[in-house]
Order: C-alpha cells, then structure tokens, then sequence
C-alpha cells in the first residue's frame, strides 16, 4: 500500500517534466562557465530545487483541475484524477515540499528564492485565472521558460550572456505553448470548451497563423543572435547552429499538425529521435563554438 502510494506521488511529480528546468542551465553554458566547477555544482543544485517546486506546482494544479481532468481522455488517468492517490495525501507531499525547497533556495542565493516564489505565485494564478484568458494563457506558459533562463542567470556571476537569449527562449515558448494548445483543442474536439474554457477562444486556423508568425519569428531573432550578439566569437562560427535551429522547429512543427503531438513537448522529446538528435548536435556544436574558438 505504501509502495502505491509513493509511486502514484511519484508520478503525480511528473519527474519528465524536470527536463525543462534544464533551462537554468542556459547561463552556465552561455556564460561559458560551463567547465567552473564551483558555478557548476550551484546551477546542479538550483535544478534539483525548481524540480521540487515544478513538483510542488504539477500537484497543485492536480488538486485544483480534478474534475476536468475526469473528463479529459488522458488526464482521467493521473493518479489524483483516477483515484490512485488521495488529495490529502498530495497536500501534504505539496506542503513537505515547498518547506523543504524553499528555505534551502534562499540558502543557495535570496535572488533565486525570489525567483523560485515568482513562478510558484504566477502558477497560482495561472491555474485559478490566467489559464482562462485568451492569448494571455499562452504568453503565461511561456514565461515559465524565461523564468527557468532567469534563475539560472541568479546562481553565478554572469558577464557574457546576450539579452538576445530572453528574446529567442520567449519566442520559443510561446511557440510550444501555441503548439501545446493546438494539441489539445485536436484532442477534444468538441469536447474542448467543457475542459479547458479557454479553448472556446481558439480555432485551428487562427492557432496555425499564430504559429506560422511565431515560428518564422524565432528563426529571425535566434539567426539575428548569431551574428550580433557581441559576446560571440567574431568570426560568426554560431551561425553554423543556425540549420540545426530551424530544423528543430519544423520537426516540431511536423509532430504537432501531422503526428498531433505537442500536447506535452517533454513527451516529444523523450520520444521522437530525430529531434533528440538535432537538440544534442546543437548543443555540441554551440559548446565546441563557445569555448573553442
């Protein structure tokens, strides 16, 4: 009985969602503190402690969407939704987890304990409101991703990172969460409206030209970055990450309208091999560029 429990809660942490506080890392590798053991270990630690909070987070929003999540055709079979695990029982693990992540943030740095109470506060708001506001719900998704850039911007002395990462990781967030709220209004059909409200204000064609804008929109400001970012090595040798760039984003661009995935981008990424090959060449390639050359 306990073993279940702590598996359902397990779950219900959603541990491959982890994979998106790889953010915080963003900093350490554009700051090029990457091999600085000391910068290194502290942006580790700051990962292990969004985790506990996106965790923290993932419950919340579990309690709170019960119902609807009965009613969605894969959410019914989250632990909470189906019954696996008690609400009770996520309160407290919600409760254990924030006195724990919390206190040891401001240890690790007070700027990123700030940061860490900003996402736990706008994802409260979020779940009760911002999710129902057209267009704003979206912009809200992708400020989960910045913030993530953000807080690891908070844990080591930053000297070369380029304003223009803000630009390209916004951009790309809002890229997914479009995608992401194309997946579910193609999942639901007309069923949408009665799970998620905000859906009733989305239809197919707009959220595809939303896209297309977005979509065109990241390849302008991440190639843009590349050769004018100043803290670049001068012979723009990052533009050759730029074909890697816009390969990923038409590979997600095929798995959301042909493959109708992107309801959940980690599942995209654990799953679909040549994106994971693309994202792992890009990175090698920007490494070697960055402390290389």
């Amino acid at each position: 009985m306990v073993f279940k429990t702590f598996r359902a809660l397990l779950i219900s942490m959603r541990p491959k969602q982890w994979m998106k506080n790889v953010l915080i890392f963003t900093a350490l590798v554009f700051d090029e503190k990457l091999f600085d053991l000391g910068a290194f270990l502290v942006t580790c630690a700051g990962f292990i402690l969004f985790s506990l909070i996106s965790s923290s987070v993932y419950l919340l929003n579990d309690i709170t969407d019960l119902e609807a999540d009965r009613q969605h055709p894969k959410k019914k079979k989250r632990p909470i939704a189906s019954g696996d695990l008690k609400v009770s029982t996520a309160r407290w693990a919600v409760a254990l987890l924030l006195l724990v992540s919390i206190p040891l943030a401001y240890l690790l740095s007070p700027s990123f304990c700030l940061i860490l109470l900003i996402y736990l506060v706008l994802n409260l708001g979020y779940s009760r409101w911002l999710k129902h506001v057209v267009i704003i719900d979206v912009f809200v998704l992708a400020s989960f991703y910045v913030i993530r850039v953000v807080a690891g911007l908070t844990l080591i002395d930053v000297t070369r990172f380029s304003p223009w990462l803000y630009v390209v990781t916004t951009l790309l967030a809002l890229y997914i969460g479009l995608g992401k709220r194309r997946a579910e209004l193609t999942l639901l059909s007309d069923g949408a409206q009665s799970h998620r409200k905000v859906l009733d204000g989305y239809s197919l064609p707009l959220l595809d030209q939303y896209i297309t804008i977005v979509s065109a929109t990241t390849v302008v400001a991440y190639s843009l970055y590349t050769f004018s970012a100043p803290n670049l090595p001068s012979n723009n040798a990052m533009m050759l990450t730029i074909p890697f760039a816009i390969y990923g984003i038409l590979r997600y661009l095929y798995l959301v309208q042909t493959k109708q995935g992107g309801g959940a981008p980690e599942e995209e990424l654990l799953s679909d091999r040549p994106l994971q090959v693309t994202i792992l060449l890009w990175g090698l390639v920007v490494v070697l560029i960055l402390y290389l050359s």
